[in-house]
């Protein structure tokens, strides 16, 4: 039996549009990367045949596969399950709409290769080059120094949707995971160092993806989030 050496998962909710894209472009670069992989489109309740187009792929490439939720589940709930059920001993993630530039998957995945627990692209290094409204900018940088100077993460940017990681390894925080949805980025990565593992952190191409903007209700919930992950890990001990 061929052993899968990647598995890249894309998590999905209403992106068929972007699935058509990011679908032949992950086959494209991984193949570049690796003989042996497989996608795993992790599609969270949508409603826009996105499921439809990922059977239908399958039906031509083998080394695609959906993992289908009715009801949604929420984009870390769904990453955590995609996890578990991968066959890659390196697993990759990163976001449907291709706002990091693939290019970067050779250093992503090459860094687990050397031995890293962790690697993730980074959009708030000085070298990286990105681009986004001021708001975004804004939001991200405060919100990145809150979780620095709090959690005493040693990474610069938590939230960058393209990250990679032994398997083996990562399956052991998986359980301790409280967040099912868009801090589970930033709880990881915290949780990871307070256990002592490698990461690798790289600067990167980015560009923001259409549709995207920061809310007043965003704001505060990064704050909570921040501090429900302090007080689980400094006075409840979870």
């Amino acid at each position: 039996m061929t052993v899968t050496e990647v598995t890249a998962i894309i998590p999905v909710f209403n992106d068929r549009k972007s699935l058509e894209i990011a679908i032949p472009t992950s086959i494209k670069s991984l193949s570049e990367i690796t003989p042996s992989f497989e996608i795993l489109i992790a599609e969270d309740g949508s409603s826009d045949s996105s499921a439809e187009l990922v059977n239908e792929y399958k039906k031509q490439d083998s080394r695609i596969n959906l993992l289908h939720s009715d009801d949604r589940q929420g984009r870390g709930r769904a990453l955590n399950r995609a996890i578990r059920e991968a066959r890659g001993n390196i697993v990759c993630y990163y976001d449907v709409d291709l706002a990091t530039d693939m290019r970067h998957l050779q250093e992503l995945i090459g860094a687990i290769r050397q031995g890293y627990d962790i690697s993730t692209g980074s959009r708030l290094m000085p070298d990286s080059d990105i681009v986004r409204t001021g708001g975004r900018e804004i939001a991200s940088r405060t919100y990145n120094l809150l979780v620095r100077t709090m959690l005493g993460s040693r990474v610069f940017d938590h939230q960058c949707g393209f990250k990679a990681f032994n398997r083996e390894r990562i399956l052991t925080i998986l359980p301790a995971i409280r967040d099912n949805h868009w801090f589970w980025d930033t709880e990881i990565l915290v949780r990871a160092q307070k256990k002592g593992y490698r990461i690798r952190e790289f600067p990167v191409h980015w560009r923001a993806g259409k549709g995207t903007t920061v809310r007043l209700k965003d704001v505060f919930a990064m704050g909570s989030a921040i501090m429900r992950l302090w007080w689980q890990i400094h006075v409840s001990k979870d």
